[in-house]
């Protein structure tokens, strides 16, 4: 009983120590890709080599980090910040992590799902435009977009260029009239066959799906997004303030 106490006690730890690194690694704070060594860290967290061992295992099997030995323990991977706390196309977002580039793979009209139809409050019988597009951040798979747009802001984006452009820059010049607000809902998701195969993931891996619904500063609802992120790429921030009043 004691040493099942004492591996879950290093366990919960390992994963305390694992969870700040990993924050320190995608802010970019080992400047030069290295991270001190097991005995700093040890130091550093106040715990064992052992413990510290552990910790670097779990953002190894992350993909995070590589561990070589005579090298040392290194940074593997960046990952780059999607900000939550206004309302951006990802090339605004990542503009200075590089360029992003749309690779649109379907576009066309097509008769919505009841569900599609029922969150751009649509009539029965009205066609959206759908486009389906991978996006490149300095030409690596960042995400997959699945896009639902209403008929009049849709339609002349298939005389856009779509390639460079994020779909709200140019939806705000269709419709004479900025975006206001989005409803988001974001979630973990494993990556199926198809969707791996597009943005070379391993089959199963974790995924950000993030659903969001954009509105012009009207209130219209005009564009349903589906977008699967991959998840050892990007990191979602935002600012969160509370308030006196309770819902």
């Amino acid at each position: 009983m004691e040493l099942a106490e004492t591996r879950r006690r290093r366990a919960d730890r390992a994963r305390q120590v694992a969870d700040l690194l990993r924050r320190e690694i995608v802010h970019g704070s080992f400047g030069d890709g290295h991270l001190p060594l097991e005995a700093a860290l040890a130091r550093e967290f106040g715990t064992s080599r052992n413990t510290i061992r552990d910790a670097l295992d779990l953002l190894r099997d992350e993909g995070l980090i590589e561990r070589c030995p005579g090298v040392g323990t290194t940074v593997a991977a960046e990952k780059f910040p999607h900000g939550l706390h206004r309302l951006l196309g990802l090339a605004e977002t990542l503009s200075e992590h590089g360029e992003v580039v749309n690779e649109v793979r379907t576009m066309g009209f097509i008769e919505p799902p009841a569900a599609v139809r029922a969150r751009l409050a649509l009539p029965a019988g009205e066609p959206v435009v759908y486009v389906e597009r991978l996006r490149r951040l300095n030409g690596l798979p960042l995400s997959l977009d699945l896009t639902y747009l209403v008929r009049d802001v849709g339609e002349p984006l298939f005389d856009a260029d779509l390639v460079h452009n994020d779909v709200f820059v140019l939806l705000e010049g269709i419709a004479g009239q900025p975006l206001g607000r989005a409803e988001l809902t974001i979630e973990a998701v494993n990556a199926d066959a198809h969707t791996a195969a597009v943005l070379d993931a391993p089959r199963g891996a974790a995924l950000l799906m993030v659903e969001r619904l954009a509105h012009l500063s009207d209130g219209r609802p005009v564009d349903l997004e589906f977008i699967r992120f991959r998840g050892d790429r990007l990191t979602m921030r935002g600012h969160l303030s509370r308030t006196t009043e309770r819902e």
